[in-house]
């Protein structure tokens, strides 16, 4: 064999082993970031739904108190109702008595029954007055009533909304700083891959139900939808020459080899 056949022979053999360690640093590099992130997402279920259930109560706190300052405004207008119409009563009786003296002094029968008439109509306003006055009465005592129901809601719902609001700072404080440095690590794990990579591994990952977007080949199958894989297709795999994705869902497929490096570190 010529030397220049021998040289090119090793060139690329060389080139080979470059490109071989260079999609293994990626596949090392997008299988840590995975991990990490999975990490992140296990730190966030543990929290569950308490945000939500504390927006929730916050939320129901806000329409309680609205309906609670509802049923005091229409209190005070009923209130003042009340008022308006007990001057009104007043009037009338201001007025009757009045008429009653000008029947004292009467020239005929016909100014007598006219101051007659007044007071009757004077009667008859004082009588809806207080009509109306009791019936107001009654709505304003509903309202009260309405208010007490609310004003045990928000209690009871604003105890349920410290609880959870306790309940949720202590488990971010608990979880707060491993989560930070995880991000960190999960930023500095970017990083090292291609964009338009890591747009790929986020698009996978948000598809994906579990949020995996990189898993390890495990008996023969993938780790994400257990779908078997072929031995060649296995065996590229484990060549490291390219990213390789699972035929069925579309993850990236790692080695053992790759997970383990990582998982060593």
């Amino acid at each position: 064999m010529a030397k220049d056949e021998v040289k090119q022979i090793r060139k690329n053999e060389n080139q080979d082993d470059q490109t071989e360690k260079k999609v293994e640093i990626i596949l090392m590099s997008l299988y840590s970031l995975q991990q990490t992130d999975t990490h992140i997402d296990r730190i966030r279920n543990i929290r569950g739904e308490l945000p939500l259930e504390v927006q929730d109560l916050e939320d129901e706190l806000i329409g309680l108190e609205t309906r609670i300052n509802n049923y005091k405004s229409e209190i005070e207008d009923i209130e003042k109702n009340i008022t308006a119409k007990q001057s009104s009563i007043k009037e009338s009786e201001a007025l009757i008595k009045k008429y009653a003296d000008q029947q004292m002094n009467v020239r005929n029968n016909r100014e007598y029954d006219s101051l007659t008439k007044e007071i009757e109509f004077q009667t008859l306003e004082i009588q809806l007055a207080e009509k109306r006055i009791n019936e107001s009465q009654l709505e304003m005592e509903t309202k009260q009533k309405e208010i007490g129901v609310a004003q045990l809601d928000y209690d009871e719902r604003k105890k349920d909304l410290d609880l959870k609001k306790a309940e949720l700072t202590d488990i971010v404080t608990e979880t707060e700083k491993e989560e930070k440095e995880l991000l960190k690590k999960s930023e500095s794990n970017q990083k090292a891959i291609d964009d338009r990579l890591v747009q790929a591994y986020k698009r996978i990952r948000k598809n994906a139900r579990n949020g995996l977007a990189v898993v390890k080949i495990e008996r023969d199958a993938c780790g994400g939808c257990f779908n078997k894989i072929p031995p060649q297709h296995q065996l590229d795999i484990k060549m490291h020459k390219k990213i390789i994705v699972c035929e069925y869902c579309g993850r990236i497929l790692v080695d053992e080899e790759i997970a383990n490096r990582v998982d060593n570190n």
